[in-house]
């Protein structure tokens, strides 16, 4: 399990009533170069307060590079900002 929180730009989808469901990010890889990883499936969706700070996190599924990642997707409400929390696998 990788712990490395970094921003990401994120294309994301929101219905009619209002739910934000990620599509697309875009992040830098070991070299810098910016690597595109298309969600596959989320699996889950929770809401998380930290020091009165609203955030919804999104435990995600994509095939990057051949591999299959499991990762976690941060969006914090306050400052409609993304950021890859962590991986699993």
């Amino acid at each position: 399990m990788e712990q490395k929180v970094c921003p990401v730009d994120v294309i994301a989808m929101c219905s009619a009533s209002g739910e934000i469901r990620p599509l697309r990010l875009r992040m830098e890889d070991e070299e810098h170069q910016l690597m595109r990883v298309d969600i596959e499936e989320i699996v889950n969706i929770r809401q998380v307060q930290y020091v009165g700070i609203e955030a919804t996190v999104y435990l995600c599924r994509a095939t990057v590079r051949q591999k299959r990642w499991l990762f976690e997707l941060k969006y914090t409400i306050r400052t409609h900002t993304w950021s890859l929390q962590r991986k699993v696998c």
